[in-house]
Protein backbone atom coordinates (compact mmCIF):
# COMPACT_ATOMS: atom_id res chain seq x y z
CA UNK A 1 0.00 0.00 0.00
CA UNK A 2 1.29 3.43 -0.93
CA UNK A 3 0.86 6.46 1.07
CA UNK A 4 0.92 9.76 -0.75
CA UNK A 5 1.70 12.99 1.01
CA UNK A 6 0.43 16.08 -0.72
CA UNK A 7 2.30 19.26 0.04
CA UNK A 8 0.55 22.58 -0.40
CA UNK A 9 2.42 25.81 -0.34
CA UNK A 10 0.94 28.27 2.20
CA UNK A 11 0.26 31.69 0.69
CA UNK A 12 1.30 33.96 3.56
CA UNK A 13 0.72 37.11 1.57
CA UNK A 14 -2.89 36.15 1.02
CA UNK A 15 -3.44 35.34 4.69
CA UNK A 16 -1.84 38.56 5.85
CA UNK A 17 -3.87 40.45 3.30
CA UNK A 18 -7.09 38.92 4.54
CA UNK A 19 -6.17 39.64 8.16
CA UNK A 20 -5.30 43.21 7.26
CA UNK A 21 -8.61 43.70 5.50
CA UNK A 22 -10.43 42.21 8.49
CA UNK A 23 -8.52 44.46 10.90
CA UNK A 24 -9.18 47.58 8.84
CA UNK A 25 -12.85 46.65 8.46
CA UNK A 26 -13.37 46.17 12.18
CA UNK A 27 -11.60 49.43 13.03
CA UNK A 28 -13.56 51.33 10.40
CA UNK A 29 -16.78 49.95 11.86
CA UNK A 30 -15.73 50.97 15.39
CA UNK A 31 -14.64 54.41 14.18
CA UNK A 32 -17.90 54.95 12.29
CA UNK A 33 -19.95 53.86 15.30
CA UNK A 34 -17.99 56.21 17.58
CA UNK A 35 -18.29 59.03 15.05
CA UNK A 36 -22.02 58.46 14.68
CA UNK A 37 -22.50 58.36 18.47
CA UNK A 38 -20.44 61.52 18.94
CA UNK A 39 -22.43 63.26 16.21
CA UNK A 40 -25.74 62.30 17.83
CA UNK A 41 -24.51 63.37 21.27
CA UNK A 42 -23.38 66.71 19.87
CA UNK A 43 -26.74 67.22 18.17
CA UNK A 44 -28.57 66.29 21.39
CA UNK A 45 -26.41 68.76 23.29
CA UNK A 46 -27.22 71.57 20.88
CA UNK A 47 -30.93 70.81 21.24
CA UNK A 48 -30.61 70.73 25.05
CA UNK A 49 -28.83 74.11 25.12
CA UNK A 50 -31.45 75.58 22.79
CA UNK A 51 -34.33 74.32 24.93
CA UNK A 52 -32.73 75.49 28.20
CA UNK A 53 -32.08 78.93 26.69
CA UNK A 54 -35.68 79.17 25.52
CA UNK A 55 -36.96 78.06 28.92
CA UNK A 56 -34.83 80.62 30.75
CA UNK A 57 -35.96 83.42 28.42
CA UNK A 58 -39.62 82.54 29.00
CA UNK A 59 -39.10 82.29 32.75
CA UNK A 60 -37.41 85.66 32.82
CA UNK A 61 -40.37 87.27 31.04
CA UNK A 62 -42.72 85.71 33.61
CA UNK A 63 -40.51 86.81 36.50
CA UNK A 64 -40.27 90.37 35.18
CA UNK A 65 -44.06 90.63 35.25
CA UNK A 66 -44.27 89.14 38.75
CA UNK A 67 -41.65 91.50 40.19
CA UNK A 68 -43.12 94.57 38.50
CA UNK A 69 -46.49 93.65 40.00
CA UNK A 70 -45.05 93.01 43.47
CA UNK A 71 -43.21 96.36 43.41
CA UNK A 72 -46.49 98.07 42.56
CA UNK A 73 -48.33 96.31 45.39
CA UNK A 74 -45.61 97.12 47.92
CA UNK A 75 -45.54 100.78 46.89
CA UNK A 76 -49.32 100.96 47.23
CA UNK A 77 -49.15 99.41 50.70
CA UNK A 78 -46.44 101.88 51.69
CA UNK A 79 -48.40 104.95 50.61
CA UNK A 80 -51.77 103.79 51.89
CA UNK A 81 -50.23 102.84 55.23
CA UNK A 82 -50.10 106.55 56.13
CA UNK A 83 -53.85 106.94 55.73
CA UNK A 84 -55.17 103.56 56.87
CA UNK A 85 -57.27 103.97 60.01
CA UNK A 86 -55.93 100.91 61.82
CA UNK A 87 -56.87 98.39 59.15
CA UNK A 88 -57.14 97.97 55.38
CA UNK A 89 -60.85 98.68 55.10
CA UNK A 90 -60.91 102.27 56.38
CA UNK A 91 -58.77 105.23 55.35
CA UNK A 92 -58.74 108.82 56.55
CA UNK A 93 -57.58 111.47 54.08
CA UNK A 94 -58.61 114.66 52.37
CA UNK A 95 -60.30 114.18 48.99
CA UNK A 96 -57.36 115.52 46.98
CA UNK A 97 -54.82 113.25 48.70
CA UNK A 98 -57.09 110.25 48.35
CA UNK A 99 -57.82 110.92 44.68
CA UNK A 100 -54.10 111.15 43.91
CA UNK A 101 -53.53 107.72 45.48
CA UNK A 102 -56.50 106.21 43.66
CA UNK A 103 -55.16 107.50 40.33
CA UNK A 104 -51.69 106.18 41.09
CA UNK A 105 -52.94 102.78 42.20
CA UNK A 106 -56.28 102.24 40.44
CA UNK A 107 -58.43 99.54 41.94
CA UNK A 108 -56.28 99.16 45.06
CA UNK A 109 -58.94 100.61 47.39
CA UNK A 110 -62.65 100.52 46.63
CA UNK A 111 -64.96 102.96 48.44
CA UNK A 112 -68.28 101.85 49.90
CA UNK A 113 -69.16 105.05 51.77
CA UNK A 114 -67.53 108.14 53.26
CA UNK A 115 -68.05 110.36 56.30
CA UNK A 116 -66.90 113.98 56.65
CA UNK A 117 -64.58 114.72 59.57
CA UNK A 118 -62.88 117.89 60.82
CA UNK A 119 -60.14 119.81 58.96
CA UNK A 120 -61.40 118.72 55.52
CA UNK A 121 -60.73 115.05 56.18
CA UNK A 122 -62.99 112.16 55.31
CA UNK A 123 -63.29 108.65 56.61
CA UNK A 124 -63.58 106.34 53.62
CA UNK A 125 -64.92 102.88 54.25
CA UNK A 126 -64.30 100.20 51.69
CA UNK A 127 -61.89 97.40 50.97
CA UNK A 128 -58.34 96.91 49.79
CA UNK A 129 -58.18 94.85 46.63
CA UNK A 130 -54.91 93.28 45.51
CA UNK A 131 -54.30 91.51 42.23
CA UNK A 132 -51.14 89.40 42.14
CA UNK A 133 -49.37 87.97 39.13
CA UNK A 134 -48.82 84.32 39.98
CA UNK A 135 -46.46 82.67 37.51
CA UNK A 136 -45.10 79.16 37.13
CA UNK A 137 -41.37 79.10 36.43
CA UNK A 138 -40.75 75.89 34.50
CA UNK A 139 -37.73 73.59 34.54
CA UNK A 140 -38.85 70.94 32.05
CA UNK A 141 -35.90 71.51 29.71
CA UNK A 142 -33.41 71.32 32.57
CA UNK A 143 -34.89 68.16 34.09
CA UNK A 144 -35.01 66.51 30.66
CA UNK A 145 -31.38 67.39 30.04
CA UNK A 146 -30.28 65.87 33.35
CA UNK A 147 -31.70 62.52 32.23
CA UNK A 148 -29.72 62.46 28.98
CA UNK A 149 -26.16 61.35 28.26
CA UNK A 150 -25.27 64.87 27.13
CA UNK A 151 -24.71 66.04 30.72
CA UNK A 152 -21.15 64.69 30.52
CA UNK A 153 -20.54 67.04 27.60
CA UNK A 154 -21.19 70.19 29.62
CA UNK A 155 -18.21 71.76 31.36
CA UNK A 156 -18.21 71.99 35.15
CA UNK A 157 -18.62 75.78 35.35
CA UNK A 158 -21.68 75.67 33.11
CA UNK A 159 -23.31 72.83 35.04
CA UNK A 160 -22.64 74.59 38.35
CA UNK A 161 -24.17 77.84 37.11
CA UNK A 162 -27.25 76.12 35.66
CA UNK A 163 -27.83 74.08 38.81
CA UNK A 164 -27.49 77.23 40.95
CA UNK A 165 -29.96 79.11 38.76
CA UNK A 166 -32.61 76.42 38.92
CA UNK A 167 -32.14 76.06 42.69
CA UNK A 168 -32.72 79.79 43.13
CA UNK A 169 -35.65 79.59 40.74
CA UNK A 170 -37.28 76.95 42.95
CA UNK A 171 -36.89 79.26 45.97
CA UNK A 172 -38.51 82.10 44.03
CA UNK A 173 -41.37 79.84 42.99
CA UNK A 174 -41.95 78.91 46.63
CA UNK A 175 -42.26 82.61 47.55
CA UNK A 176 -44.63 83.24 44.63
CA UNK A 177 -46.86 80.43 45.85
CA UNK A 178 -46.65 81.66 49.45
CA UNK A 179 -47.72 85.15 48.36
CA UNK A 180 -50.79 83.68 46.67
CA UNK A 181 -51.67 81.77 49.85
CA UNK A 182 -51.23 84.89 52.01
CA UNK A 183 -53.48 86.90 49.70
CA UNK A 184 -56.13 84.19 49.73
CA UNK A 185 -56.07 84.29 53.54
CA UNK A 186 -56.09 88.12 53.41
CA UNK A 187 -53.04 88.20 55.65
CA UNK A 188 -51.71 91.48 54.28
CA UNK A 189 -48.89 91.87 56.77
CA UNK A 190 -47.52 88.46 55.86
CA UNK A 191 -48.05 89.26 52.18
CA UNK A 192 -45.93 92.42 52.46
CA UNK A 193 -43.09 90.46 54.08
CA UNK A 194 -43.24 87.76 51.41
CA UNK A 195 -43.28 90.26 48.55
CA UNK A 196 -40.35 92.14 50.04
CA UNK A 197 -38.28 88.94 50.20
CA UNK A 198 -39.52 87.90 46.76
CA UNK A 199 -38.23 91.15 45.29
CA UNK A 200 -34.79 90.48 46.78
CA UNK A 201 -34.27 86.93 45.56
CA UNK A 202 -36.21 87.62 42.39
CA UNK A 203 -33.80 90.41 41.52
CA UNK A 204 -30.89 88.02 42.06
CA UNK A 205 -32.56 85.49 39.79
CA UNK A 206 -33.00 88.12 37.08
CA UNK A 207 -29.24 88.74 37.19
CA UNK A 208 -28.63 84.97 37.04
CA UNK A 209 -30.83 84.69 33.97
CA UNK A 210 -28.95 87.48 32.20
CA UNK A 211 -25.62 85.89 33.10
CA UNK A 212 -26.41 82.38 31.84
CA UNK A 213 -27.85 83.73 28.59
CA UNK A 214 -24.38 85.14 27.89
CA UNK A 215 -22.40 82.18 29.19
CA UNK A 216 -24.42 79.21 27.94
CA UNK A 217 -22.64 79.31 24.58
CA UNK A 218 -19.48 78.35 26.48
CA UNK A 219 -21.04 75.13 27.80
CA UNK A 220 -19.38 73.17 24.99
Amino acid sequence: MRFFKQNRKVNLKYIFGELLLLFVGINLAIWFNDWNSAKKTNEDKKVAISKITEEIENNKLELDIVLENSHQVLNAFKEFKNIYDGDTSVVIANPKQFELLRNRYPGFFTIKDSTALDDGLYRYRGSTKIVLEVATLTEIAWKTTTTLNVMNEFNYECLYELESIYNRQRRVQIEINKSADALQNRDFEKLRMILDFLNQIGGQLQDDYDSIKKNIINCN
